[in-house]
């Protein structure tokens, strides 16, 4: 997931930040064996794209809507970058 996830980021100027679930406890209480998990936003009011496997047509889409243009920002060619969070759990 990691990999792929780099790639759509990139076209989107995303941030990825990741998580240990393991490391959590109420992350890990929240989510148990249901990682890798991945937010858009923070994960405390944040949208839950996609768990166990990459959804890359959901992520792209919810990167595609959540990415201010650059008429609307004011700043020519500049996107607004959003943050993934990436719940993950230690093998």
């Amino acid at each position: 997931m990691r990999d792929a996830l780099g790639v759509i980021a990139a076209r989107f100027r995303a941030v990825i930040t990741e998580l240990d679930v393991d490391a959590d406890p109420a992350l890990e209480q929240a989510f148990g064996a249901r990682v890798p998990v991945l937010f858009l936003g923070p994960v405390a009011g944040g949208i839950e794209l996609c768990h166990y496997h990459l959804d890359q047509a959901r992520v792209t889409a919810a990167l595609a809507a959540a990415t201010v243009s650059p008429e609307a920002s004011g700043a020519a060619g500049d996107a607004a970058t959003q943050s993934f969070r990436s719940s993950t759990a230690r093998l």
